[in-house]
């Protein structure tokens, strides 16, 4: 085992502080990774600070690693030591059930291994993040970065990107769509930017004018203030898709009158009880609510083919590893213009 740098936590607490934790060898088909950069997530929270149930401690967050390969197994076949690479939310999974065998390890019959707090397979233990130098990950979980991106703005893509790409394939948006993206963050400005790639009309559905000003910028043809009761009528019965990514319980009934007969809203943000429901909405025009979780690694690797081809980026904030706590608040403030991303090259300072 390899002793490193990292931070985290060892209760829901506290801050996250300096550490060190254990790496396994290499294994035949490990590939070891130096992490140069490591988004941040809101999940890295709710995960620290056991607001999606008990933690296991220490925590180590981050699930948007981006660094180069530093040592390969014996039996690696698709990596060399060099490689540009990045690793998501998914680590390990069963690889033997019918979600494994198509390509969506995030639904996993048995479980998929998340970056950090899951059980580990291979160690024993639990799954420690990217908050730290180094990770060694099997590499069937290991993605290839396109070289033409700038890396220090990549690692958002491995969640928040996938996250709204995964939705948008599914549900297979297209030019001429009228595609509404409703809550403008983290996610929906990754969203605006997919949408908008592929040809979709973009439509952004806020509450606040201001950010109907920052999603012109990022990219929609429209704004709907959902406010405004006379704007959401003239709107009502006329979406193709649309994409929620507000994090937190809402409202809905509003949101399923905006789409066609036979059209779906797909939840991404809120993971929570979403009440009141009101049925009626979805059965007298077949619409249907849907949820999607971030995506599968063949798919994932699609979306970074494709960001590279359209030079996509997100919106990023650098910081170092030494001021993630008050990133944190900043987070939870939702005070980020759209994600922080940590140079990695500061925990080693």
């Amino acid at each position: 085992m390899n002793q490193i740098k990292a931070y985290g936590s060892h209760s829901a607490t506290e801050e996250l502080k300096p550490l060190e934790i254990s790496r396994r060898e290499v294994l035949p088909k490990d590939v070891q990774i130096e992490i140069l950069y490591c988004g941040v997530c809101h999940s890295d929270i709710h995960t620290a600070r056991s607001e999606w149930g008990p933690a296991k401690y220490p925590v180590v967050p981050g699930h948007e690693i981006v660094g180069r390969v530093t040592a390969i197994g014996s039996e690696v076949q698709n990596f060399k030591e060099g490689d540009l690479v990045g690793v998501g939310c998914i680590v390990d999974s069963c690889r033997t059930c019918p979600s494994c065998g198509e390509g969506l390890e995030q639904y996993c019959e048995n479980g998929m291994t998340g970056t950090y707090n899951s059980p580990d397979r291979i160690s024993g233990g639990h799954t420690l993040g990217g908050y730290s130098e180094q990770i060694v990950v099997d590499e069937q979980y290991v993605l290839r970065i396109p070289t033409n991106l700038d890396i220090s703005k990549v690692a958002p893509l491995l969640c928040a990107g996938i996250t709204t790409w995964s939705p948008l394939m599914h549900w297979k948006v297209k030019k001429g769509h009228k595609v509404g993206i409703i809550g403008l963050g983290g996610l929906g400005h990754m969203g605006i930017k997919f949408a908008r790639a592929l040809g979709a009309q973009v439509v952004m559905i806020t509450t606040s004018p201001e950010k109907g000003k920052d999603a012109k910028l990022l990219g929609a043809d429209e704004v709907l203030l959902s406010t405004d009761a006379e704007m959401m009528k003239a709107h009502a019965n006329s979406f193709d898709f649309l994409l929620n990514t507000i994090p937190v319980g809402h409202q809905v009934n509003p949101y399923i009158q905006l789409l066609k007969r036979d059209k779906t809203m797909v939840m991404v943000g809120a993971i929570e009880p979403i009440d009141p429901l009101h049925s009626g909405l979805l059965v007298t025009k077949r619409r249907n609510i849907a949820g999607s979780l971030i995506g599968g690694i063949k798919e994932t690797q699609e979306m970074l083919d494709f960001c590279g081809e359209h030079n996509i980026l997100p919106e990023v904030e650098m910081i170092n590893i030494q001021n993630i706590n008050e990133a944190w608040d900043r987070v939870v403030k939702a005070d980020i213009k759209y994600r922080f991303v940590i140079d990695m090259q500061s925990l080693k300072d």
